[in-house]
């Protein structure tokens, strides 16, 4: 996550801004390839005239369809008061299955259009929420309608299964 946002903020940089970097950023020092490697041989300007960059990253129109829990107050915000049905993915770092299951829900979820959205909430950041909803392994996906518990299952489930489940909290 952090990787993305340094590269959109380097992407989205415009070459106004970085003619205003210190001298010893602005440029790149490249090595030889012959039989000397510790001699420079040239020095390349990062604005070079053959090189220049985008004003700014194209504006998709894909809507994020999940996001991550920051706090109690946060998760109180956006999942038990929302309007659309919403699935909890409880999910930890360490676990293999959760960086299996994580990517394939989303992916149900997408294709639900704006009909569901889908809150992922780690476990060793957010022990009170796990502990609330008795949450004993992970991963664990609860879906909730307008702040109830509607539905719920633990492990992991093929892509079919996922679009029935997601459907069937849809459909409630």
């Amino acid at each position: 996550m952090a990787h993305r946002l340094l590269v959109r903020r380097i992407w989205t940089l415009s070459a106004k801004d970085i003619r205003c970097l210190p001298a010893s950023t602005s440029t790149i020092t490249t090595s030889s390839f012959s039989t000397s490697l510790q001699s420079n041989t040239s020095r390349m300007s990062f604005l070079s005239p053959s090189r220049s960059l985008p004003r700014s990253l194209p504006l998709s129109s894909r809507r994020e369809v999940s996001f991550n829990v920051q706090d109690q107050e946060d998760f109180t915000e956006r999942v038990i008061n929302s309007e659309l049905p919403v699935l909890i993915d409880f999910h930890a770092q360490w676990c293999g299955p959760c960086k299996i299951l994580g990517p394939r829900l989303e992916k149900a979820v997408a294709k639900q259009k704006g009909r569901v959205t889908m809150a992922k909430v780690d476990i060793d950041d957010h022990t009170d929420l796990a502990i609330e909803y008795g949450v004993s392994a992970v991963p664990t996906v609860i879906a909730m309608r307008g702040g109830d518990v509607v539905d719920q299952f633990v492990g992991i489930k093929d892509d079919d299964e996922l679009d029935s489940f997601v459907s069937k909290v849809i459909g409630q």
